[in-house]
């Protein structure tokens, strides 16, 4: 059996890019490792979701480990950086976010957690960090800078179908009655902008893996649930229809920086091939 690490940048990301590759992967009996880079401090937390005196990043830290727990992760650490917020924002200017870190010392942080580790395959994000987000660039960078210093050969790069959401998109917007977008049509929309901005995900050519979670979509949107300090109820990945969301997020998309898929080829459907 395979030691998977999943190295993320914040509690929820796990849920959302690849929740359903995790989930099979431990049911397949290998043995998945979750690593975190910070635990998700500048979050907009849902609107009464905190305890009294309650901080985000406790919060946070909960709703994680439940979410490892629906999805069979064996192990879940942190890098313990801080959160260093969107791109735009002030708070990555904060010594201790992990956007300032020196890569040198969180690789060496990432690989005094798995040291003891035989690491098979290690997942990052694509070099963009799926959508521009400085810790999920900061994650391709560490990640990347690890695997060559320890010898890692098998690395994916965790990303999203640019083409496919697009089509989704403009699919759901067509075709489900207006009381089943309610609440959710003004994410759809920008959304869609961000995709034809070329700002969000990869494109398809780029690609070289497509596994198929459909069998594990349950877990998915349970361990997406999770994260009710960050996703309320209402939101787009909860109000969505089953079918649409089994549509958006039944697949789960990979690169493996080491190969090229040629037009028309098939994408591979294991995440070890």
């Amino acid at each position: 059996m395979a030691t998977v690490v999943f190295f993320h940048a914040h509690p929820d990301d796990e849920a959302l890019s690849t929740a359903g590759t995790m989930a099979a992967l431990s049911v397949a009996e290998h043995r998945v490792i979750l690593v975190v880079a910070t635990r998700g401090e500048e979050g907009e937390p849902v609107p009464g979701v905190l305890r009294e005196g309650e901080l985000l990043e406790e919060r946070r830290t909960e709703e994680l480990i439940k979410s490892a727990n629906l999805l069979g992760v064996e192990r879940v650490e942190f890098l313990n950086y801080r959160d260093s917020g969107m791109a735009d924002s002030p708070t990555t200017s904060n010594p201790e976010c992990f956007w300032q870190a020196d890569p040198e010392e969180a690789t060496k942080r990432l690989g005094d957690i798995l040291k003891d580790e035989k690491v098979d395959f290690l997942v990052i994000y694509d070099p963009n960090g799926g959508y521009g987000h400085p810790d999920h660039i900061q994650v391709h960078r560490v990640g990347t800078l690890w695997s060559e210093q320890v010898g890692i050969e098998n690395v994916r790069w965790t990303t999203l179908n640019r083409d496919a959401i697009k089509k989704t998109i403009e699919l759901a917007m067509r075709e489900t009655p207006d009381e089943g977008l309610a609440g959710v049509g003004e994410d759809l929309e920008e959304r869609k902008k961000r995709v034809e901005e070329g700002s969000f995900g990869s494109a398809e050519i780029e690609i070289t893996h497509a596994i198929d979670v459909s069998d594990f979509i349950d877990k998915k949107r349970e361990s997406i649930s999770a994260h009710r300090s960050q996703i309320d109820e209402n939101s787009f990945f909860l109000k969505i229809p089953d079918e649409q969301f089994l549509t958006l997020f039944g697949t789960e998309w990979f690169i493996n920086p080491k190969e090229t898929r040629k037009e028309n080829e098939p994408f591979k459907a294991n995440l070890f091939n």
